[in-house]
């Protein structure tokens, strides 16, 4: 271990987020590699290390010859401190090596609210934060992930971003890159053959042209670059061709999600209208549920976890769900191995997987109406009546659970007062529901816990061309929520507005933005999703000290024809379709799922085909 970093460790809270040497993590002969790559997940080790994609990637990239994957995190800020005053560059966890001496450093992009951590990390990494700054082609600077699909914010620090699923176009561009340095290419004679690679995007060879009013007037592509109009998103088609990280890294101190991960399949059915993943994953492609179980098995023998979880955006609609249960609770049962299903559907709850899953062990039950009337259910297009809720929560009393937590969302298109006094009244039907039940548990009562967030608009979704509701909106309505409450049994925990907001801005935002992310991180803003980090006044500051108008990203209505930071991006649904989705929304018109009858979104045509045999 490096000197400083052993001078430094008894200093800093949970040092075992900085020393790698995890059980499982990849150590190369340095005499062997030719290519090494940082993957930088700009938040804490806890959370990075639960994130399946990164786990997914750091498995495949170190099953190539020559490359070495080796991962970083955002140091938390006693840690940070600490690097500063002893001049310690931010490095590898395999090797303690400073990350500026790799070849490429690629930044997964889950959350608007980490931007200002990928500044910072470039920085303590010693390294210029813009491309235009970064002349030479090592190290080259990558990013991907959901919020890649609006990549404008952080365009001017990138070099180049990965438009969809990464499993395969990363190995592409890495390949592309040891040519490059082999025949001793030029960044620019890089970027260029790296943008002709499908779904990669370089923003370099694109110029916002904006009107008099701020809107977007075109995304203008540089004369001799050769980059397409549209950047097409990648999908990964064969999912049981897909890699999957049996042997994955086991952490030295606990992490968020510190279990096994299934990956039942991508996409959703749903088409619920609020939800970017569950547009932009579109089309949906699933694993064979024998695949699924060898995995998971294979993966607890190596591990030795004791939970595993099914996960997929909505995994009770898996059409295998029940046979795989089934095979994985006969291995799970005798070895006292959890199984969960976070993401559950009230209307495909039942008795037969409530049974499966508590063979093992209870868990809570969780479920998101997301709305709290029927009317704002249909207008967000979820698809779920009250009576499918109220069945689903009279069968877990039945089954002998006590307690339910709901998600709803505040602020949602068309929401009116009425709606949020719905998400009481619906909670009270359940509490009600359970004194019912005859056979409830002598001496124990209900509890219903209510956790509300704020509705953010996204790109890629129907309502991208809706405004927030401003900040006073989403306070009285969370006021008017707690008023609403009458019974003890039903608990309320709110997200704060402020974080909502921000994210609202730089979701929908444009290049313009990276003024702002430099002049924060600059002020000191870092980890701005957690509570005791976010220093929301000084962002409010540099809006106001650049001269920007923040209701212009967040609560601005946009034009259905209008040009957005994102419009030259193709992802597979297309732009007509968005439009005949929001104009149902405003009816409280429902979209029936994809596996019922397909809509024309035009995902299909990722895949060359249908997406679904209907009958």
């Amino acid at each position: 271990m490096n000197r400083t970093l052993e001078h430094i460790l008894p200093k800093v809270q949970k040092p075992a987020r900085y020393t790698g040497g995890e059980y499982n993590a990849i150590v190369k002969d340095r005499r062997t590699v030719d290519t090494r790559y940082a993957l930088c997940f700009p938040d804490t080790y806890e959370i990075g290390m639960s994130n399946l994609g990164c786990r997914i990637l750091y498995g495949l990239m170190n099953e190539v010859d020559g490359l070495w994957c080796e991962r970083c995190y955002a140091p938390w800020g006693d840690m940070e401190d600490e690097m500063r005053r002893e001049g310690l560059l931010l490095y590898g966890l395999e090797s303690g090596d400073p990350i500026s001496d790799f070849d490429i450093i690629g930044f997964p992009l889950g959350y608007e609210m980490a931007y200002s951590n990928v500044l910072n990390m470039l920085d303590l990494a010693g390294l210029p934060l813009r491309s235009a700054d970064r002349p030479e082609l090592t190290p080259l600077i990558v990013a991907g992930g959901t919020c890649a699909y609006n990549p404008e914010p952080l365009a001017p620090f990138v070099d180049l971003f990965v438009v969809g699923e990464g499993e395969e176009v990363t190995l592409e561009y890495i390949q592309l890159y040891r040519q490059a340095r082999e025949e001793c290419w030029s960044k620019e004679e890089f970027l260029q053959e790296a943008a002709q690679i499908p779904g990669i995007y370089v923003p370099a060879f694109y110029e916002p042209v904006y009107r008099e009013d701020g809107t977007l007037e075109e995304m203008r592509i540089r004369e001799g670059s050769g980059a397409p109009e549209k950047v097409r998103k990648r999908v990964v088609e064969n999912m049981d061709g897909a890699y999957f990280p049996v042997k994955t890294i086991i952490p030295s101190t606990e992490i968020v999600h510190d279990r096994v991960m299934l990956e039942l399949f991508r996409g959703c059915i749903r088409g619920c209208r609020f939800c970017q993943a569950g547009y932009v994953y579109r089309p949906v492609r699933s694993r064979s549920p024998e695949l699924l179980a060898q995995y998971g098995k294979a993966a607890c023998e190596d591990s030795g976890y004791q939970e595993m979880t099914l996960s997929s955006l909505s995994s009770t609609d898996y059409p295998c769900l029940l046979e795989l249960c089934d095979d994985l609770l006969d291995y799970c049962a005798p070895r006292d191995i959890g199984l969960s299903l976070p993401s559950m559907r009230a209307d495909t709850f039942s008795m037969n997987l409530m049974e499966r899953l508590q063979r093992v062990r209870k868990g809570g039950l969780t479920f998101a109406p997301e709305a709290g009337t029927q009317r704002l259910r249909d207008a967000i297009n979820k698809n779920l009546r009250e009576e499918d809720l109220l069945q689903s929560c009279r069968t877990a009393f039945a089954g002998g659970w006590s307690g339910v937590k709901l998600y709803f969302m505040l602020g949602l298109p068309t929401e009116t007062m009425e709606d949020v006094e719905g998400i009481a009244d619906t909670a009270q039907r359940i509490v009600d529901l359970y004194y019912k039940n005859e056979n409830k548990p002598k001496g124990r009562g209900v509890q219903v816990s209510i956790s509300v967030a704020c509705f953010v608009p996204k790109p890629m979704t129907p309502f991208q061309f809706v405004g927030q509701n401003t900040e006073d909106e989403l306070r009285e309505k969370q006021q008017h929520l707690l008023r609403s409450v009458k019974s003890r049994k039903i608990s309320v925990s709110y997200h704060d507005s402020h974080t909502s907001f921000l994210e609202a801005v730089f979701a929908k935002g444009d290049r313009r933005l990276s003024r702002v992310l430099v002049e924060a991180y600059r002020r000191g803003c870092c980890f701005d999703g957690w509570d005791e980090q976010f220093r929301y006044d000084t962002w409010l500051e540099v809006f106001r000290d650049l001269g920007f108008d923040t209701a212009f990203y967040a609560n601005r209505t946009i034009g259905l024809d209008e040009v957005t930071p994102w419009s030259h991006l193709d992802y597979g649904v297309s732009r007509e379709y968005l439009v005949r989705e929001y104009q149902k929304a405003l009816g409280a018109q429902t979209t029936p799922p994809c596996n019922r009858a397909c809509s024309g979104c035009g995902a299909n045509k990722l895949l060359g085909g249908a997406c679904f045999d209907y009958d």
